[in-house]
């Protein structure tokens, strides 16, 4: 009898789809990898895979091609297979990536994510798809762009700036997929990371008005003094000795002044990047405490510290930066407090978040300035106390603001730049810190940093 012609098994279909779309999101992850400047060709490739995928996952065969009424195990199992290494593709993406779905126009409550990888998981605080789109995403010029890319059928483009306490910034690109059998209408997404390329840009333009608003007093004074002396004051050796001196501080004043738009400059540029390292938090402020010591000293102030034992308070962070916020408030503390009262540091580990609500002045305005988007059930404390004038409820806000200086407290006795509260603020706010503060009038001023302290730490290295 003739043989029965070979016939293609239309299970193995799935299994083909699904191979593409691995090799295409292999291809798209080289491309991104090697730093191609083409990033539509690396979306396109994971559209592809994307598309693959789902008409893997929703083809549907007419009876009349089934050969068996159930599934092959090895084809569920195989099926099983080609979708893990999709899924870990799409996870090993350093781009956020969502595939949406919808059925209506202006329909927001149709738009459903289908697919996320770990990184858009991360940045929407999703548990995975499926998923509401607007319950993750609200923003309406992305809503707009996934409108026209499920039902114009064409590319979008857009920006998007993340709402969270570490803004970042996104160009997102909105990219239709083909048609399924199931009536929806689907696109991907991808969200290309450019925080860095917009902090860059927002930091030049700061430092460059800054710089030009806060160094022009100190430089026409000089350039007044140096015109004096060259006139008529060029043989008067009381008043050279006098224009000099205040020559010589406003030029130091100038140096700290463009040091620490340097350091705040630095630090914006990586706010958003995690901290590495590992840092005793004893061990940092008893440096800071050794370092100002005598600076205490010839002020007349008293500077206490309690600290506890070394290891008993590390964290994860950037241990220079750590020991600059413990620097900064002690050296505010040291100028604020009168002579013959004392500034005071303390270090507290596995401090809960009830016992860090705790007030320390009683009736005193308390106001934080910097907390994290989740708070951890526990955290090391660092908390820095004067016996200062204080301040009323009114200023506590603009404290972290860039060369703020509270009225009445600008005397040449108390140096500074204005900068170094909103430096500990950045600081804090890329650890995922709280920084607070109290203060009542002739009570003095409390600032306390309270740093994550969920990462156990074996071995720690201070160099």
């Amino acid at each position: 009898m003739p043989q029965d012609s070979p016939t293609a098994n239309p299970a193995t279909f799935p299994v083909t789809a699904l191979a593409v779309a691995a090799v295409l999101m292999g291809l798209a992850g080289v491309w991104a990898l090697a730093g191609k400047d083409a990033p539509d060709l690396a979306l396109l490739l994971f559209a592809g895979a994307a598309g693959a995928a789902y008409a893997a996952r929703q083809v549907r065969f007419p009876k009349a091609l089934q050969r068996d009424p159930g599934p092959d195990p090895r084809t569920l199992q195989a099926l099983e297979r080609a979708e893990a290494q999709v899924s870990v593709l799409l996870d090993a993406g350093p781009d956020p990536l969502l595939v949406i779905s919808g059925r209506e126009p202006d329909d927001l409550s149709t738009l459903r994510i289908e697919r996320a990888n770990a990184a858009a998981r991360s940045l929407f605080r999703i548990s995975g798809p499926p998923a509401l789109l607007v319950s993750a995403l609200r923003d309406p010029e992305v809503l707009s762009a996934v409108d026209e890319a499920l039902f114009g059928g064409v590319e979008a483009r857009c920006a998007f700036t993340s709402g969270a306490s570490q803004e970042r910034s996104f160009q997102v690109l909105a990219r239709p997929l083909s048609a399924q059998d199931d009536a929806l209408r689907r696109a991907v997404l991808v969200f290309r990371d450019e925080t860095d390329l917009r902090r860059a840009e927002r930091t030049r333009a700061d430092f460059l008005a800054n710089a030009s608003h806060e160094l022009r007093t100190p430089l026409a004074s000089l350039s007044g003094f140096i015109e004096t002396l060259s006139g008529h004051a060029r043989e008067d050796r009381e008043a050279q000795d006098r224009f000099l001196g205040i020559m010589r501080n406003q030029a130091e004043r100038m140096g700290r002044l463009i040091d620490d738009l340097l350091s705040l400059s630095r630090i914006e540029l990586n706010e958003h990047v995690a901290p590495r390292g590992q840092t005793d938090l004893a061990l940092a402020a008893a440096d800071v405490v050794d370092a100002l010591g005598p600076q205490a000293k010839v002020r007349g102030v008293g500077l206490v510290a309690t600290l506890p034992a070394a290891g008993e308070a590390v964290i994860c962070g950037d241990r220079d930066q750590i020991v600059q916020v413990i620097q900064n408030l002690t050296d505010n503390a040291l100028k604020y407090a009168p002579p013959g009262s004392a500034a005071k540091v303390e270090v507290c580990p596995n401090v809960s978040r009830e016992a860090s609500q705790v007030p320390v002045l009683e009736d005193a305005a308390r106001l934080t300035l910097v907390s994290p988007d989740t708070l951890p059930p526990n955290f090391m404390m660092i908390r820095v106390r004067d016996e200062g004038p204080g301040m009323d409820r009114e200023h506590l806000p603009r404290l972290a603001e860039r060369f703020y200086r509270v009225e009445g407290q600008k005397s040449g006795e108390r140096p500074g730049t204005g900068l170094g509260l909103s430096i500990v603020k950045h600081i804090v706010n890329r650890h995922h810190g709280v920084l607070s503060v109290e203060s009542a009038p002739g009570r003095g001023t409390v600032f306390t940093v309270l740093l994550p302290a969920s990462l156990v730490v074996s071995e720690v290295s201070q160099s």
